[in-house]
């Protein structure tokens, strides 16, 4: 299958959903890891091209990583609106990879450059179907499934898990990802929390802080999930699973049954469904 994630930073789609992606390229599948903008104002010390550019070297290296394809769209951070030209360039995106499943942020988010990535999304749900629009770009035959990443906001609707996925296999391909963002996880965010100076200065050393540190953050998805990931795993495996990636079915798009399910996340146990 082909499976488009879009986030809207380079590192959003990977934080959020990089474990599974990872699984699903071993699978066979066709991943494609986008961000909507260039990153261009995510830092404290630089911005513009030099940021731009410096944070796409850092997802090219994450994706090798990973053994993902990713790709980076024009937009100016902190400046996505959910707009017809941005819908234009979703939908020809989606269709140039012929998506058999996009997934991306919810709608209610803390971030507005998430909020509008998922109403970009959303706004183009239909439209990849109808062939006059963005003529130039055939549109697809069949709609795709359309996917929600996990998130902790629970206004004005809390995310639902209706798909679990243990990452803990992949989990160092996860953490390699994440470090592979020397911008964002060791510079930008820890000076966001005033903790610049925590950061050490060895590569190995400071890999093992990013564990310790975001460690707590990606256990609560599994504790939080645990009937999702026993209707997919079993009761039993479910109990060992530490850290697992969330998703949420959205309304628009295709609508997946169990059998769909297996299709797009082939790893997951057959005999549990």
């Amino acid at each position: 299958m082909n499976i488009v994630c879009i986030g809207a930073h380079p590192d959003d789609a990977e934080f959020y959903a990089g474990g599974t992606m990872v699984q699903c390229a071993r699978a066979g599948h066709k991943v494609h890891m986008v961000s909507l903008t260039n990153g261009d104002i995510g830092h404290h010390e630089m911005a513009g091209g030099a940021l731009a550019r410096r944070r796409a070297a850092e997802a090219r290296l994450s994706a090798e990583r990973a053994g993902l394809k990713t790709s980076i769209l024009d937009i100016h951070d902190g400046e996505l609106l959910p707009t017809l030209e941005t819908r234009r360039q979703v939908v020809k995106l989606i269709r140039q990879c012929s998506a058999d499943v996009v997934i991306t942020h919810r709608p209610w988010d803390y971030h507005p450059d998430h909020r509008y990535a998922a109403i970009a999304v959303q706004d183009a749900a239909f439209m990849v179907t109808v062939p006059f629009f963005c003529p130039d770009t055939p549109s697809l035959r069949r709609n795709p499934i359309f996917l929600y990443m996990m998130d902790k906001f629970t206004r004005p609707i809390p995310f639902q898990p209706d798909i679990a996925v243990a990452v803990d296999s992949v989990m160092d391909v996860k953490w390699s990802m994440l470090d592979a963002m020397e911008s964002q996880f060791y510079e930008w965010l820890p000076w966001l929390e005033g903790a610049s100076e925590a950061v050490p200065r060895d590569p190995a050393a400071r890999r093992e802080w990013l564990e310790r540190i975001l460690t707590p953050f990606f256990l609560e998805p599994a504790q939080q999930a645990r009937a999702a990931l026993a209707r997919l795993y079993g009761e039993e495996a479910a109990k060992a699973v530490r850290f697992a990636e969330l998703f949420e079915v959205c309304e628009y798009g295709r609508q997946p049954g169990p059998d769909e399910i297996l299709e797009i996340f082939p790893f997951l146990p057959k005999k549990k469904q």
